[in-house]
């Protein structure tokens, strides 16, 4: 039986999702949305300088998987890479563009995914260039198809300001891999949520695989990295929000005629350990996906596809 909290505040204005999405708000906050006190699980970090960072690891040195590169990305930039990404990218007015290279062949099908003149003067360069840039190698896991695009990180617009776009909020509890946040972005998008909210943390940058996966949906959907996930929570409730938590030995199967009438935010945990206790207890209630079949669980991106498409539905 679903419970029914008192509304609180007024319902959140509704705004055109449609548009590409411009990174800030109208204050130019930034979705580093500290609420208070520490992270609910974590040990506090030590005082004093963080050490540096080694040269050449990630996307912005060795590539993905460790191989060295010539061209890093700079501070506060990512290279993107695919067809989709890319030219999802190239359409945001909001992406500032630093350099945009492709392969003689790879030009006819980024027209077709982005018509031109393109806002960026295209290298053209053969494909074993373009790997060196990005690092890709066999097993790399980079599959570039011939396009890459150096461009400037998205900033996030505030947890309130994110709330003005109409849909439900999709919450990713300690969700590491840039594939998975990539594909629960695309169909968070493909489902119509206003955003999808991760913890600092403890979750993958903006990398070009992660925008790669997103298929252009990074640049349409925003993506908030908040400090503490259960006070965020909070602030969702406070804003009318139900928020509903996903977990496989949940006793309570999940049904959108539940929620009709409700915004909800549904929270994904890590396929290994799921929601983190605090998380789980912040949550209105907690749900099981019904898999009739007998399976225990899905991957994670799977089961956020279904959870969104439940909770969306129209009977």
């Amino acid at each position: 039986m679903t419970q029914h909290r008192p509304p609180r505040g007024k319902p959140a204005r509704q705004g055109d999702k449609n548009r590409p999405f411009s990174g800030r708000s109208a204050q130019g906050g930034e979705a580093r949305l500290n609420l208070g006190g520490r992270d609910e699980s974590k040990p506090e970090r030590p005082q004093g300088p963080r050490p540096p960072r080694e040269h050449g690891r990630g996307e912005h040195g060795r590539g993905e998987h460790g191989r060295g590169r010539q061209d890093s990305a700079p501070a506060g930039a990512v290279w993107l890479y695919g067809t989709h990404a890319v030219g999802a990218a190239l359409k945001n007015p909001q992406r500032r563009l630093r350099r945009l290279v492709v392969t003689d062949e790879a030009q006819a099908a980024l027209a077709a995914e982005c018509p031109l003149p393109w806002p960026i003067q295209p290298e053209i360069l053969p494909r074993e260039r373009i790997d060196q840039i990005l690092g890709a190698r066999p097993g790399s896991g980079i599959v570039h198809q011939g396009i890459a695009l150096l461009a400037d990180q998205l900033a996030a617009p505030a947890l309130l300001d994110a709330l003005k776009r109409p849909g439900p909020v999709l919450v990713l509890d300690q969700i590491f891999d840039p594939r998975n946040v990539g594909a629960l972005m695309r169909t968070a998008q493909a489902f119509g949520a206003c955003a999808v909210i991760a913890q600092d943390r403890n979750a993958p940058e903006e990398t070009g695989a992660l925008a790669k996966a997103a298929s252009g949906a990074l640049e349409t959907i925003p993506l908030l990295r908040i400090v503490n996930i259960s006070r965020a929570l909070i602030v969702l409730k406070s804003a009318d929000v139900w928020v509903v938590g996903l977990d496989g030995h949940a006793t309570t199967r999940l049904r959108g005629e539940s929620f009709a009438g409700r915004r909800v935010a549904l929270v994904l945990g890590s396929e290994g350990e799921g929601m983190r206790r605090l998380t789980r207890e912040t949550c209105d209630e907690v749900c099981a996906l019904a898999m009739p079949g007998g399976m225990e669980s899905l991957n994670v991106s799977a089961a956020g596809a279904v959870a969104l498409y439940e909770l969306t539905r129209t009977p």
